[in-house]
């Protein structure tokens, strides 16, 4: 059926020695490179009639992922959806429990925001052997997931035709194109990029390394401003398009929406935005104690920016209180009266976006470390360069990749 939510456990052998079950060894599934699947699973005709019940714009690469599963010899699953694609889930665990062998699958039932929330953690707790990780691309890489992971990265298609005559009709010939988007439009982007390269003068397709050319989170995003005149960005909604904005402010931002088959010059107020920010970090600046939050949903919360943040705190001899979190709300925060100021180790764009409503200042590592004074203040540099690389690998103390002899030479 839809899957199980929950397993029972098996039984108990005999409680005498000569009756007892021989202990087996818990099952682990390969970790599978380069696969070329077989003609039997592609040419399936009703694993074919089955696909074609989902969405045939969305590429949820079933038969790549029936073949992982057999040649795993994998027989419990775990699922894990955002919100928007969650409605297939029941339709994908039948598919995969019909035709790839599997006899338990568990479907993920919490909020999962973006790659960072890839919970290998719980499908582990829960003894699945494989967890298959649809919509986001590969923030945490296979080999550092505590079980086997499979992105699916749910390739959308869209009126290419459409978005090219849109872009050819708005810019002049002579502009230099910067081409970004969310993973989901990344194949048509790169398929834009060869058509636009013929009609202007140059387009560029930037890539913040680990991130793939062009993919763009809403915490990471390249510096582009002397790459081109216009950004064009391919998604359905802003989120991920403002982290490019914050990352560059000076550069125009277009944004096309593959659905209303629109394209808009999007705004961002960023004098505000870093008026408010720095004030927030101002008044964390003068706090006599601190709250650090580590998050624990997926792979948000990153111990060892906690380390280095508590090292900062120990040094300068400020107490403090961890306090782990799946969500952040000014209510939770509330409840401990004694912490002036935060730094949360999750989103740093809950800062960004809602850092507003908290009674509190509520930092991201990176206003966080300026406020601690290890990290020149953004509003004292040239251009007010704010920060969106937490998963860079160039990103400072405060990013999920920091390397610190990377770091010192680029500074």
């Amino acid at each position: 059926g839809c899957g199980a939510l929950a397993v029972s456990k098996a039984e108990e052998g005999a409680s005498s020695p000569s009756a007892a079950a021989p202990i087996r060894k818990k099952r682990v599934a390969k970790r599978v490179v380069r696969q070329v699947i077989p003609k039997e699973i592609l040419q399936d005709e009703e694993l074919n009639k089955a696909i074609a019940v989902l969405n045939e714009n969305y590429e949820f690469e079933i038969h790549k992922t029936v073949w992982r599963i057999k040649k795993g010899g994998v027989k419990k699953v775990g699922l894990q959806f955002p919100e928007g694609l969650l409605m297939y889930s029941c339709a994908i665990a039948d598919i995969l429990e019909k035709f790839a062998g599997v006899e338990h699958t568990v479907i993920l039932g919490d909020t999962t925001f973006g790659a960072c929330c890839v919970d290998d953690f719980s499908a582990k707790a829960m003894e699945c052997e494989l967890l298959i990780h649809y919509g986001h691309s590969c923030l945490i890489p296979v080999d550092e997931t505590s079980i086997p992971c499979m992105y699916i990265f749910v390739n959308m298609k869209i009126d290419l035709q459409h978005l090219v005559e849109s872009v050819k009709l708005s810019f002049k010939p002579d502009t230099r194109l910067i081409l970004a988007g969310t993973i989901q439009f990344n194949k048509e982007m790169h398929a834009a990029k060869k058509i636009f390269k013929e009609h202007f003068a140059s387009v560029v397709v930037p890539q913040c390394k680990p991130l793939s050319m062009g993919e763009v989170l809403g915490c990471t995003a390249p510096c582009v401003s002397d790459q081109g005149d216009v950004i064009v960005f391919i998604a359905d909604g802003r989120f991920h398009l403002e982290a490019l904005m914050i990352a560059n402010p000076e550069i125009p931002a277009y944004r096309y929406d593959p659905y209303g088959r629109v394209l808009t010059l999007e705004e961002y107020d960023h004098k505000d935005m870093r008026r408010v920010r720095r004030e927030a970090v101002e008044a964390a600046a003068k706090a006599k104690s601190f709250g650090l939050v580590l998050g624990t949903l997926g792979r948000q919360g990153n111990p060892k920016i906690l380390d280095r943040l508590e090292g900062i705190l120990k040094e300068k001899g400020i107490p403090y209180v961890t306090v782990l979190m799946s969500e952040l709300t000014p209510p939770k925060l509330k409840m401990l009266s004694d912490v002036q100021a935060w730094i949360q180790i999750a989103c740093p764009r809950l800062s960004i976006d809602w850092g507003e409503g908290f009674d509190l200042p509520i930092l991201s590592p990176y206003e966080g470390m300026v406020a601690l004074e290890k990290v020149q203040p953004w509003w004292e540099q040239e251009g007010e360069h704010y920060r969106m690389d937490f998963y860079s690998v160039d990103a400072g103390p405060w990013g999920n990749k920091f390397d610190p002899k990377r770091f010192q030479a680029q500074a």
